[in-house]
Formats: C-alpha cells, sequence, structure tokens
C-alpha cells in the first residue's frame, strides 16, 4: 500500500518516539536480564559504598560493578525461581538484613549531625598534655605479699645482691617480674599515688630503703633514670583524637538510646 506524505510523516514520527523510548530505558536501567530490566541505581549504590570505604572508583572497577550488578539479578531471578524467597529463613535473614542496613543509616546520620569539632579535639589534647607532661620516670620495682619479705629483699640489696635476679625470682608482678622489675618509662600518674609519690622522691640510682605498701601488696623500688616528657605535637596525634572523641559520642549516644527505651 502506497502511503500519502502525512502518513509517511506519523509514522516516522513513530519510529523516532519508539527509538526515544528505547533509549530512555537503556539510560534508566543498567541492563535487561531475561526481559526485566536492572536499574543503574543498584549499580550506584554499590559505587557508594565502594566510596565510603575509601576504594577509587576508575573505569575498570565500574566494569567490575556492572557485571556484579548483572549477576546479582541472575541468581536472583534463580532463587525465586526455585521458591527461596518464600521460605521462613529467608524471611528472617532479609529482616536482620534490613535492620543492619537501618542501624547503620541511623549511626551515620548522627555522625553527620554531630561531628568532632576542632576546638574538642584542641581541649582534649590540652588534657592529655597536662596529664602526661613534666618528667618521665625509669623505674623498677620487686613486688611481694608480705613486708617481712619486702624487708628481707631490702636487706639482700644492701649486702649486694642484684635487683633484677631478685625481681625475677621473688616478684610477684608478672608483667616486670621477667623482666627483672623493669617497668619502662612512665609517668607519675600511671601508679598509684603511694607508688608515685615514693619513686619521685627518689634520686637516680636510689633505692626504697623501706617498703612501700599499696593495694597490690609491698614494693622495693628503684629508680634508674629521669627524663622530661616527650609530647607528640597536636597536629600529630589529632586524627586519633577525632577518631576516639567520635567513638564516644557514638557509645554515648546508643547508651542514651538503650537508657530511654521501655524494655519489659
Amino acid at each position: 500500500m502506497k502511503l500519502n506524505p502525512i502518513q509517511k510523516t506519523l509514522r516516522s514520527a513513530l519510529v523516532l518516539t519508539a527509538v526515544s523510548i528505547s533509549f530512555t530505558v537503556f539510560a534508566q536501567n543498567i541492563a535487561i536480564v531475561n526481559g526485566k530490566a536492572v536499574p543503574k541505581s543498584r549499580a550506584e549504590a554499590l559505587t557508594q559504598q565502594l566510596i565510603r570505604s575509601g576504594r577509587p572508583v576508575t573505569p575498570e572497577v565500574e566494569d567490575q560493578i556492572k557485571e556484579e550488578v548483572i549477576a546479582r539479578e541472575i541468581f536472583m531471578q534463580e532463587a525465586q525461581k526455585i521458591g527461596l524467597d518464600a521460605s521462613s529463613d529467608f524471611k528472617e535473614q532479609m529482616e536482620l538484613a534490613r535492620q543492619t542496613i537501618m542501624i547503620r543509616e541511623l549511626f551515620m546520620q548522627f555522625q553527620k549531625k554531630n561531628p568532632v569539632t576542632d576546638a574538642e579535639i584542641k581541649s582534649e589534647y590540652d588534657k592529655f598534655v597536662a596529664a602526661n607532661g613534666g618528667k618521665e620516670y625509669h623505674a623498677r620495682h620487686i613486688l611481694v605479699e608480705k613486708e617481712d619479705q619486702a624487708k628481707a629483699v631490702v636487706a639482700s640489696l644492701k649486702k649486694g645482691a642484684k635487683f633484677e635476679d631478685i625481681a625475677k625470682k621473688q616478684s610477684k608482678d608478672p608483667g616486670s617480674g621477667s623482666k627483672g622489675g623493669d617497668l619502662d618509662w612512665a609517668t607519675p600518674g600511671n601508679f598509684v599515688k603511694e607508688f608515685s609519690d615514693a619513686m619521685v622522691a627518689l634520686k637516680k640510682g636510689q633505692t626504697t630503703e623501706q617498703p612501700v605498701k599499696t593495694q597490690f601488696g609491698f614494693h622495693i623500688i628503684r629508680l634508674d633514670d629521669v627524663r622530661e616528657a616527650s609530647i607528640p605535637k597536636f597536629e600529630e596525634v589529632k586524627p586519633q583524637i577525632a577518631q576516639q572523641l567520635q567513638q564516644m559520642k557514638m557509645t554515648n549516644y546508643q547508651q542514651d538510646l538503650r537508657t530511654k527505651a521501655k524494655v519489659e
């Protein structure tokens, strides 16, 4: 049948419309699998997960994401075909997955709305400097259970016994005993008050002449050396402090929700 000019124009318009619709469908979808459209939003969601984890999304990675999305759709269709999505086990796992995603999003929203400020980081750093500034002490100690044992140790040291040997044999502190009583470098704030007071009163190379009683037992302390405390610069520890503060905020937020919840 011969078409008149008007019919030809209408048919061309219909063909162009169909082509336009086809391009639109493909623009919105990453593929068509067994007649079912696979939306690009799935690939975009996977891409965002990679970006959040810090991985660069190169053209090669984009191709891998596309293949992954298509493979998932193929496997999903097969699973649905054999009825796996109707099982109670599947539904329970889906509910757990839904909870996991929602909780993750909840915490991400909280972090966005409650960022750690530079002022908070600086304040925490100043507290750290105040607590760890001043002098560091390199001491050794021998810890025993009873006072008469401690006095016997002092007597042995005065007679020339080696401090490190006695510590290895008699000290009940498992951490330092095997190392000859070595406590490494530390500030006084790392020890209980009775211990730190006795330690800072010693001169370099001096040993306590009387046992020092603490909640742990009786100590004989020797001061090996003293130096000015080495404090890291603010910029060096800023990322770690920020991470710790963010974790503290998150922990407090979670605890607050648990406290407010009515659990019967």
